[in-house]
């Protein structure tokens, strides 16, 4: 800590004060003498008078702020200079202390703006290591289908920044369609790490993950006692991503009732807490991404109409790696790189027979396969070169449709067909089971029984 004050005692005493609570701290008379102690100490934490024989405390509040962010400055002012305190804070400081100066008051203040500190440096550190780790150029490939991909995200990015360089005014929603594991995640990170809301929050949920019951309070929180258990109140996902990205992964499994309130908040820019009695204004950024077939699942009443048309303003295709050509080996190498930072090996590199192997697998997995498949192989290997045993790639079930499989497709389509059948009916009647048995030809019973195999809830068209 430095001390710049022209009193000599009141300069000791702060120092002599500060350094019994166990802080390191030195003390200036003048404006030069301060600016040569900071630039040699480099401290966390200047409290600076603002009366000084040679300038004022708020000179040098701006010239350190001018290029230092991270420092915590407090002017000290005498008695009834808010007016200044005030300017002082404009100019950069985080606070301030009027004379005269109570040192058990000096002690929490340090304190407290220390521990800030402590949190922005986290903060800043764990959000550099998420750009390092996004963006568009973490992509590896080249082949046809990520090279358009790329272009589609450095373009939407590009008009993002011309149009809000700040960005305050939020992008339209993105749906990225992808089978599992794929690499839809890193997409959606690109489009924010790589876009104008590249310091704020990219807040990433997995919708399968949550369970159905909580879905509302974790996306939207909520108010202390709104539910048994709600002790204490809860901030939601989507106040926690507020002027950033919220990535909904998965959002095919989000529950009918929570698809509602989701295309309020995306319309309004509005979320209302479980238990409150108002809407609260968010301004997000949102990115969903499914693997599954969504158009169809909409189409059998399983995920709303408006809310995909909603989503898919802009969309994004990832390719399965099986489509991906060389890319398959850029990847692998990739991985390898990793894993030999993390287990220690030495330069390993893929046989000829093994890298022919990798191009071969139709990888149902995708990357996510590919990555588990080259850390077994990096971390078992005996060798310096991973061969195709090393490689442990499991057969994958023929494509070619068998008997068995046939009468499978035509249970599933059976299957399918009832379950359309029942939501069609439960549509109609508002979710009123009895009326919905009736219009079916069947008993009230047995439509409960179909309900409860298809996992169908009549609240979900009430």
């Amino acid at each position: 800590m430095l001390i710049v004050e022209d009193e000599p005692v009141l300069g000791r005493n702060m120092k002599t004060f500060l350094t019994r609570q166990g802080f390191s701290a030195e003390h200036a008379e003048t404006l030069a003498g301060g600016l040569r102690l900071y630039e040699t100490l480099q401290p966390d934490l200047v409290l600076v008078d603002h009366n000084l024989p040679d300038g004022t405390g708020l000179s040098l509040i701006e010239t350190i702020r001018a290029t230092d962010r991270w420092t915590k400055l407090v002017m000290v002012t005498a008695h009834g200079g808010v007016e200044l305190a005030v300017t002082a804070m404009k100019a950069g400081a985080n606070d301030y202390l009027t004379k005269p100066v109570s040192l058990s008051e000096l002690g929490l203040l340090a304190g407290r703006l220390l521990a800030q500190s402590r949190i922005e440096g986290t903060l800043s550190y764990l959000t550099s290591r998420e750009r390092a780790r996004s963006g568009v150029d973490r992509i590896v490939g080249t082949s046809p289908g990520i090279l358009e991909l790329k272009r589609r995200i450095r373009f939407l990015t590009a008009a993002e920044s011309k149009a809000s360089s700040d960005g305050v005014e939020a992008g339209p929603p993105v749906l990225i369609l992808g089978e599992t594991g794929t690499g839809k995640e890193l997409v959606a990170r690109a489009l924010h790490f790589d876009g104008p809301r590249a310091e704020r929050p990219f807040i990433a949920v997995n919708c399968a993950a949550l369970p159905e019951q909580l879905v509302e309070s974790e996306l939207f929180g909520h108010e202390r006692g709104a539910f048994t258990g709600a002790t204490e109140k809860k901030v939601g996902l989507f106040q926690a991503a507020e002027g950033g990205t919220l990535f909904l992964d998965e959002i095919g499994e989000l529950p009918l009732a929570q698809q509602g309130k989701l295309l309020k908040a995306i319309e309004d820019k509005v979320v209302r807490p479980v238990g409150s009695v108002r809407d609260r204004p968010v301004n997000i950024r949102f990115v969903a991404a499914t693997n599954a077939a969504i158009e169809e699942r909409s189409r059998l009443g399983e995920f709303r109409s408006d809310l995909l048309y909603r989503l898919n303003t802009i969309t994004a295709e990832v390719p399965p790696l099986r489509q991906r050509g060389e890319d398959i080996l850029a990847i692998a190498e990739t991985f390898v790189t990793e894993f030999e930072r993390r287990y220690g090996r030495s330069r390993l590199e893929f046989t000829a027979a093994a890298r022919h192997a990798l191009l071969q697998h139709p990888w149902p997995g995708n990357i996510r396969e590919l990555r588990n498949v080259v850390e077994q192989a990096s971390l078992m290997c005996a060798r310096d070169q991973i061969d195709v045993a090393d490689l442990n790639l499991r057969d994958v079930p023929s494509l070619a449709p068998s008997v068995g499989a046939a009468i499978e497709a035509r249970e599933s389509k059976l299957a399918d067909t009832e379950r359309a059948m029942i939501i069609g009916a439960l549509r109609q009647t508002n979710g009123n089971v009895t009326l919905a048995a009736r219009a079916l030809g069947i008993s009230r019973d047995t439509l409960r029984y179909r309900m409860e195999k298809n996992r169908l809830r009549r609240e979900h068209y009430s």
